[in-house]
């Protein structure tokens, strides 16, 4: 049941309310007007679009919900619904990820902006419905533009700003909002909510400029030799270049819209004279600023800078961030086997290890895989470790015991 409390902004309709955070999602899904919205029930992402289901069967939103047999033919609905001009959305996570995939890569080659919802969990195998980045990071490269969040507030804003990102006539590319599951998706926490005005004010309805319809026939995905598929990609390579500046500047008009600061390429905490600076994504970033909070009560200079768009991927703010720094200590809940931190190895990418503008010291620790709970205590001895020795790669609370044949 949704408990309504006393809002405390004035705009417009506005209101403040404790939701899920599935809930969260759907209602903001509501309100920027999607056409079609397809997707295949997954754990932890069902609720999102059983609340979205259920909004359409009761006439709240006028839009076409699609019955599919696996997340594989969600992405191909609204694939297609996106070619003939729709606004169209889908969610999904880990193995039902994988399993679209194929079609990500095909949506993003067609420059079609579809919304994605990844409730982000483990990737199988052994069997995990927790929650950590290995399946979103496995479609980093597909051309969709991915942003992660923090809390339940930026998931929901997200899905507003994501068409207005994607839709853009100058970008044209689909957008995957990361929310991580479980500790986002079925946790409450409170929400404003702007009204259906604000919104259709900020976003105004899908105008594709080219679009299937049986009056002027058009040909979308055709076949594409040698001799012109590499200009295809360094097309998409280019435009992700240019959405950095419309990822900033939407949120600036979002900011200015709705008064709150929910997007952006990265966020700072405490970092304007931090000699540590630890990184992360997600939602361990609440966790970790109350390390830093404990941590300045001490007298020590530590703060944060959490990247909240992942691809493409903000080289120019993270080296100005980060520049100088004489402990920089990434945290990430993913991993390329065999190569280590993903985050890490394109953050120390960014550096000349001869400049002088590099960091002393790059620490790299995985964390959270599985769900594994990620507590203050684990962030601490972490920096502990890292202030007094840098740390090429580690596992935070690895059970040790267990590799080397304890009980």
């Amino acid at each position: 049941m949704t408990k309504t409390v006393d809002s405390t902004r004035s705009r417009g309709e506005s209101k403040r309310v404790m939701w899920e955070g599935s809930r969260a999602v759907a209602e903001f899904v509501k309100l920027c007007r999607p056409n079609v919205i397809s997707a295949y029930p997954i754990t932890p992402q069902t609720h999102i679009v059983e609340e979205l289901a259920q909004i359409v069967a009761d006439g709240d939103l006028k839009a076409e919900f699609v019955n599919v047999e696996s997340e594989h033919s969600a992405a191909s609905v609204v694939l297609g619904a996106g070619a003939t001009g729709a606004r169209t959305y889908t969610a999904t996570t880990s193995q039902g990820l994988l399993l679209m995939l194929e079609v990500l890569y095909n949506i993003a080659g067609l420059r079609l902006p579809v919304s994605l919802t990844c409730a982000n969990r483990a990737v199988s195998s052994p069997i995990n419905i927790w929650n950590d980045h290995q399946d979103a990071m496995a479609a980093r490269d597909s051309g969709w533009i991915q942003i992660y969040v923090e809390n339940n507030q930026e998931a929901a804003d997200m899905q507003i700003q994501s068409y207005k990102i994607g839709e853009d006539k100058d970008i044209m590319l689909p957008v995957m909002v990361c929310m991580d599951g479980f500790i986002l998706t079925h946790a409450y926490e409170p929400v404003d909510v702007p009204s259906q005005e604000d919104v259709d004010e900020f976003l105004p309805p899908y105008k594709p400029r080219y679009y299937l319809t049986p009056r002027t026939p058009l040909t979308f995905g055709a076949m594409v030799g040698p001799e012109r598929y590499m200009e295809m990609r360094y097309l998409i390579q280019e435009t992700m270049e240019k959405v950095k500046e419309k990822i900033e500047k939407t949120a600036n008009e979002f900011k200015e819209k709705f008064g709150r600061n929910s997007g952006g390429l990265i966020d700072r905490y405490q970092a304007g004279d931090a000699e540590t600076l630890l990184v992360g994504m997600g939602s361990m970033v609440g966790t970790m600023r109350d390390v830093v909070d404990k941590l300045r009560k001490q007298g020590k200079k530590v703060g944060i800078v959490k990247v909240r768009t992942f691809r493409p991927f903000p080289k120019e703010k993270l080296s100005e961030a980060l520049k100088g720094v004489k402990n920089v200590i990434v945290f990430e809940k993913a991993i390329s086997l065999g190569e280590g931190g993903i985050l890490c190895s394109e953050i120390k990418s960014l550096f000349d290890a001869k400049s002088k503008n590099s960091p002393g010291n790059i620490s790299n620790f995985i964390i959270g895989l599985g769900g594994r709970d990620i507590t203050e205590n684990s962030i601490l001895g972490a920096v502990e470790r890292a202030e007094r020795q840098p740390v090429e790669l580690d596992f935070v609370d690895l059970d040790r015991e267990l590799l080397v044949g304890g009980d």
